[in-house]
């Protein structure tokens, strides 16, 4: 007898690869009565005698679906492995896995590192198809080969151009020079175009609205530094302005970062703070601003040593640069140039719900201004006083007792 399941209507979704359709996919689609899919798609099943819906829209499409298997299996194509940055996602929340049949080919992905000979399984995945990005060459430069999924904005040209801009913003030429972008265009149809370049010959290309890219770069001597951990001897700066190891870790762990979102580090100095944060959560963004050339450069060498390409370098006085960038989640004020009730002002403002704002301060007019500045502005405040003394075993030196530092944290 058979089972209640297969009786039922199903839902059947084709992954149509570079090859077409499978004997097995053409069988089962032959016994549906509603076919959905893009029309590049259905062209392959225009002498089957169901009947064809186009997908998009999509709730128009999902719909159709829901009365189609009132009648019978529906079949609903789609590109590759649904299942890979695909619809069959969206289909197993709308309808369920029991009466979904899935029958996946090669994805997007995988034909695509075949062409280009690549392997894939260290590959970084990114989907900038529909999506907007602060900063694509973070994206793009975290892992050696990044595979990409790109749309009418974020084009291979255009994603090219942030690249090159970038990392001559960060003085890094060699790193251009080693990178290389990898666009796949129509792929399976006769108009399929196979395209690798440097960066440079990537932007100034026009490529067809059907591509995926894939972005090379060297390893990276960063790749041996410790996510958490670096020390004021690995950290380049200059005449000792830098956030103290210990302060580091105490500043970081009340910034309590996300995974994602916008990180001001303010008065960034040498940018220890910016570097450590990348670092630790590789999808964050930060904005590392500082006015002193000095610093700057300091900022643009450790990004080059730690490789943090998710930091971006501003030079300007932060009461004059916030308004230039993005809303932040996280706010690290280190240095003020004597506007921090200002700066806290505006940050403050631009914090959403469940923000945090770290002040640390040194002397004691810092200290005294900025509690109550922030608790003005709205924020729940919290201070915690740190106190280090380093000394070694066995000693041979008396104990180096450093200045205070209080760590002042806003929370919205």
């Amino acid at each position: 007898m058979k089972s209640q399941l297969s009786q039922r209507p199903r839902l059947i979704l084709i992954g149509v690869g570079c090859q077409g359709l499978s004997g097995e996919q053409t069988s089962v689609l032959s016994r549906c009565g509603l076919i959905v899919g893009d029309p590049r798609h259905l062209v392959q099943v225009a002498e089957m005698t169901a009947e064809k819906l186009v997908i998009s829209p999509l709730a128009s499409a999902l719909e159709g679906i829901r009365l189609g298997l009132d009648s019978g299996d529906v079949g609903v194509l789609a590109s590759g492995d649904p299942l890979f940055f695909g619809i069959g996602r969206r289909l197993l929340k709308e309808f369920g896995s029991d009466q979904l049949l899935i029958l996946p080919a090669l994805s997007t992905m995988q034909e695509a590192c075949g062409r280009f000979h690549l392997p894939w399984d260290d590959m970084q995945m990114v989907s900038l198809h529909g999506r907007k990005t602060l900063h694509s060459p973070g994206l793009l430069l975290e892992r050696e080969k990044t595979f990409v999924f790109t749309d009418g904005h974020n084009t291979p040209a255009h994603l090219a151009k942030e690249l090159i801009d970038y990392l001559e913003l960060i003085e890094e030429q060699p790193l251009l020079h080693g990178c290389r972008m990898y666009v796949a265009e129509n792929l399976g149809t006769a108009e399929e175009r196979l395209f690798s370049g440097t960066p440079a010959e990537t932007a100034a290309e026009q490529f067809a609205a059907l591509n995926v890219l894939i972005v090379t770069r060297p390893p990276l001597a960063a790749a041996e530094f410790l996510a958490f951990g670096l020390t004021e001897e690995e950290i380049a700066h200059s005449r000792g302005l830098i956030t103290k190891d210990e302060v580091r870790a105490v500043t970081l762990h009340a910034l309590r970062l996300p995974s994602t979102g916008v990180l001001w580090d303010l008065g960034a100095g040498s940018g220890s703070i910016s570097v450590a944060a990348a670092r630790l959560q590789p999808g964050l963004t930060v904005f590392a601003v500082d006015q002193h050339p000095e610093a700057f450069a300091n900022v643009q060498r450790n990004i080059r040593d730690f490789g943090c390409y998710n930091i971006i370098p501003v030079q300007g006085e932060a009461s004059a640069v916030v308004s230039t960038l993005p809303d932040p989640d996280r706010v690290f004020i280190g240095g003020s140039g004597g506007k921090l009730a200002e700066i806290i002002g505006q940050a403050a403002q631009r914090l959403p719900c469940g923000g945090r704002m770290v002040v640390n301060g040194v002397i004691l007019k810092t200290v005294a201004e900025a509690p109550p500045c922030m608790a003005a502005h709205g924020l729940k405040v919290a201070l915690t006083k740190v106190q280090i003394e380093r000394t070694t075993f066995p000693e041979s030196n008396p104990a180096k007792v450093l200045n205070p530092i209080t760590v002042m944290t806003g929370s919205k």
